[in-house]
């Protein structure tokens, strides 16, 4: 597919600009966002919270995509476990005090060729005066198992390469 083709599969259905998957997107968080204003606070909340993410990775039209989803969402919470799993525009997303830390961002989720790990603002990954934000992610064996490990565990605030080493030994082939 050239560019240009791909450029028109992409394009607006309306006045509005957005493609019709980021109108899906948007539809997807408004949704998402009374959901949350009519739920119950607490041990409640956060489990149907976690519920919604599970069934967005299982409802993930790509097998490829909902193994790294799964896996991703493995690794997360093992190097985080203090985060909020939830859905954030439809996808996986975890939350450190009510705000999206980190999302994985599905290749099928807007046709794009790479699954995406993303890192929001309040990440803690500065590095100087530029560093990554985003990675893209085609598979997950035990160094990308390691990585995301270091990077959400920093991304959190943690600095501490002992446990980041502890909670990685496992993944180690």
């Amino acid at each position: 597919m050239t560019y240009m083709a791909e450029k028109t599969s992409r394009a607006s259905t309306g006045n509005d600009g957005f493609t019709a998957d980021e109108r899906v997107a948007m539809k997807e968080r408004a949704a998402e966002l009374r959901a949350q204003s009519k739920r119950a606070k607490g041990a409640a909340k956060a489990e149907a919270e976690l519920n919604d993410l599970l069934e967005a990775i299982a409802k993930l039209p790509d097998e490829g995509d909902r193994a790294l989803a799964t896996t991703l969402h493995e690794v997360i919470m093992a190097a985080a476990p203090q985060l909020a799993p939830r859905t954030w525009y439809g996808m996986p997303a975890y939350a450190l005090d009510g705000k999206v830390l980190c999302f994985v961002q599905p290749a099928s989720k807007f046709d794009t060729r790479y699954t995406t790990l993303g890192f929001n603002d309040t990440a803690q990954l500065d590095d100087g005066a530029m560093w990554p934000a985003s990675f893209a992610v085609t598979t997950i064996g035990a160094a990308e198992k390691t990585r995301i490990t270091e990077l959400v565990r920093r991304a959190v605030g943690g600095d501490d390469m002992e446990f980041v080493e502890a909670v990685s030994a496992p993944w180690e082939d």
